[in-house]
């Protein structure tokens, strides 16, 4: 059996505080997405390690003994890192999550080109849990939008941007517009929306919450988590429609339509800590992506009319939507 270490992180920080909201909140994680991976944890696992109801969490006699161990586990792996870091030979890149183009694409394209540096990919879920972990030299690169109102960049932070991508519309398969090629926005506006509000991510919920009020589109459900997998399942069980990022459809009972009429726009950048002391491996993966995202044309808006947030207007050329 394999055991996700992050997973082990939660049992142990839910086991210390007794509590999933703040131990969500420690863990930079939503309370939605704590719950749902400990409920996994269990049916893996076969037993079960809290006891709760609406009034309290109990560990239960398994759960001591997971815990225990789980701890002893997680100190054996951070003082490892700790060790690592001393002597550094990787270069640590967060790209949030499995199924995203953009992130991925980089991590395995032009950074994965430097000789003699390997990539070592996390998945961190958003920049918003990213930051804390760029600024105490835990990774080296992360990825996001920076000019929401939520997500605010330390000046000990640099960054670049990387790409206008268009968002997409994730559909369930059977859905009346899903046999459509493009969903245009006024056909969009008649489509109830799944929003994505997860902690880890505040910049991708600021996003989705300018793009709903700018056309004045509903909002039917709120989904604390944001993973592609959960996210799908969300739609499925409410019918709606969720804004996507992702490049293929996590499952084959739903679709990703692309939003024309205006074509809505996620400006992702990297980021990285500008004292970084692998200071030539960053620059040189700076380097590397620039000449990349150039190659790909990934700053070039569409040729058809598009939009962006008025605070990521700079990232892009003067004229849209």
């Amino acid at each position: 059996m394999d055991l996700d270490l992050r997973v082990v992180r939660y049992a142990v920080g839910l086991a210390d505080q007794l509590h999933f909201g703040r131990a969500a909140s420690q863990l930079t994680i939503s309370e939605q997405t704590l719950s749902a991976q400990i409920l996994q944890l269990e049916t893996k696992l076969g037993v079960r390690l809290f006891i709760r109801d609406r009034r309290h969490v109990e560990v239960t006699a398994a759960g001591h003994v997971f815990v225990a161990r789980g701890r002893a586990l997680v100190a054996d792996a951070e003082a490892m890192l700790a060790e690592v870091a001393r002597n550094p030979a990787s270069l640590r890149v967060d790209i949030i999550m499995e199924g995203l183009a953009t992130t991925a694409l980089i991590a395995l394209g032009p950074l994965a080109a430097q000789p003699g540096v390997p990539v070592e990919t996390r998945e961190g879920q958003g920049l918003g849990a990213s930051v804390p972990r760029l600024l105490s030299g835990e990774i080296d690169l992360a990825f996001g939008r920076v000019g929401g109102r939520r997500q605010r960049i330390p000046e000990a932070l640099a960054h670049m941007p990387v790409r206008l991508q268009p968002v997409a519309v994730m559909l369930p398969a059977d859905h009346p517009l899903a046999c459509r090629a493009v969903i245009p926005m006024r056909d969009l506006r008649e489509v109830p929306l799944l929003v994505q509000s997860a902690v880890e991510a505040p910049c991708w919920q600021d996003w989705q919450e300018e793009f709903v009020a700018a056309f004045g589109l509903q909002v039917s459900h709120r989904l604390g988590g944001h993973g592609r997998s959960s996210v799908a399942q969300g739609v499925l069980n409410s019918g709606c429609g969720a804004l996507s990022r992702v490049g293929h459809p996590p499952v084959d009972t739903v679709v990703l339509r692309p939003v024309v009429e205006p074509v809505p726009l996620f400006p992702w950048s990297m980021v990285w800590r500008r004292a970084n002391h692998r200071g030539p491996h960053v620059s040189r993966a700076c380097a590397l992506v620039e000449a990349f995202v150039s190659d790909q044309h990934w700053l070039e808006p569409p040729r058809l009319s598009w939009w962006i947030p008025d605070a990521d207007r700079r990232f892009a050329p003067a004229t849209a939507a």
